[in-house]
C-alpha cells in the first residue's frame, strides 16, 4: 500500500475504516438523523410515528415547563462554572508546590472524580438533610438555623452546584494542574530578577500562560453544565415544586415517564443548539483572552 497512488491508494484506506464507518454511521450518524425526523412526529411507542409538522416547536414556545427547566439549567450553569474554576485554579495553584505528601492530596481531590454520580448524590442527601445532615450540624454550632436544602425551593438548586462542584474540582484541577506545569520556569526566574512579587507573576505570567489550558476547561464544563441530570434526578428529581428541573431532566421524564417521544426529540434538538452555538461563541471570543505562545 505504501507504493499506492491515486484512486487506488484511496480505494485501500476507504477498506482499512469500513468497519469503524459502518458503526459510526449506524450507532451515531443514523440515530441522529432519527431524533431529527421524530421532531416532526408524535409517537408514544405503541402506536407507529404521526407526522404533525411543527407542532412540537409551537408547543414548546408555549410550554411553561421548557422555559423553568431552562431557566434552572441556566441558574446552574452561571453559579456552578465560576465555582468550578475558580477553586479548581487556586487547588492547582497549591498542589503545584513542591510540598510533601502533596501527591496524596493531588488524588484525594481527584478521587470524587471517579466515584459514581449514585453514590455521591445519595452521599450528599444525607450531607444535606435537614435534621440529621452535617451542614446544618456545622452550621448550628455557629448559631445558624440551617435551611431544608433539597425540600426547599429557594436552596435546593444551590445543593445542586455545591454537590456538582464537589464532584467536577477534581477534573478541573488535573487540567490546571498540567497547564502549570508546563510554564517554563525561565519565566519566573527573570521576573524575580526584575523585582516582581507573587501576585505580579501570578497576573502576568501564570493566568495569560495558562489561558489556553482554562479555555479548554471551560469548553468542556460548559457542554457537561447543559447535560446535567445524574444529580438532580437522584437528590430531588426535578423538585421542589420544579425548582430543580433541569433540561436533560424534562426530557427523560417526556421520553420514558409521559411517552413523548416525538416533544423529547424536540427537546433535545434544542439543548444541541444551545450547546453548540455557546460553543462557537466561546471559540470566536477566546481570540480577544487566550494567549498562545
Amino acid at each position: 500500500m505504501a507504493g499506492e497512488k491515486g484512486l487506488r491508494k484511496h480505494l485501500w484506506v476507504l477498506f482499512f475504516l469500513l468497519p469503524s464507518l459502518i458503526g459510526l454511521s449506524l450507532f451515531t450518524v443514523v440515530p441522529i438523523l432519527a431524533s431529527l425526523g421524530l421532531t416532526f412526529t408524535e409517537w408514544d411507542l405503541l402506536t407507529p410515528p404521526k407526522f404533525v409538522g411543527l407542532d412540537n416547536f409551537r408547543r414548546l414556545i408555549g410550554d411553561q415547563n421548557f422555559w423553568k427547566a431552562l431557566s434552572n439549567t441556566l441558574f446552574f450553569i452561571v453559579t456552578y462554572i465560576p465555582l468550578v474554576m475558580v477553586s479548581a485554579l487556586g487547588i492547582a495553584t497549591l498542589l503545584n508546590q513542591k510540598l510533601k505528601g502533596v501527591v496524596f492530596f493531588r488524588g484525594a481531590f481527584f478521587t470524587p472524580v471517579v466515584s459514581a454520580w449514585v453514590a455521591v448524590a445519595l452521599l450528599w442527601q444525607w450531607i444535606f438533610n435537614p435534621r440529621f445532615g452535617l451542614v446544618n450540624f456545622l452550621l448550628g454550632l455557629i448559631g445558624i438555623d440551617g435551611p431544608a436544602w433539597l425540600l426547599d425551593p429557594q436552596w435546593a438548586m444551590l445543593a445542586i452546584v455545591i454537590t456538582s462542584v464537589w464532584k467536577d474540582i477534581g477534573f478541573v484541577m488535573i487540567m490546571f494542574l498540567a497547564g502549570l506545569q508546563s510554564i517554563p520556569g525561565e519565566y519566573y526566574e527573570a521576573s524575580s530578577i526584575d523585582g516582581a512579587n507573587n501576585w505580579q507573576r501570578f497576573r502576568y505570567i501564570t493566568l495569560p500562560l495558562l489561558s489556553p489550558t482554562a479555555f479548554f476547561a471551560l469548553i468542556i464544563s460548559l457542554i457537561n453544565s447543559f447535560q446535567v441530570f445524574d444529580q438532580v434526578w437522584i437528590m430531588t428529581g426535578g423538585g421542589p415544586a420544579g425548582a430543580t428541573s433541569v433540561l436533560v431532566e424534562l426530557i427523560v421524564k417526556n421520553a420514558f415517564s409521559y411517552s413523548r417521544m416525538g416533544y423529547a426529540a424536540t427537546l433535545s434538538w434544542v439543548l444541541f443548539l444551545l450547546v453548540f452555538g455557546v460553543t462557537v461563541i466561546q471559540i470566536r471570543l477566546q481570540r480577544r483572552w487566550v494567549v498562545y505562545e
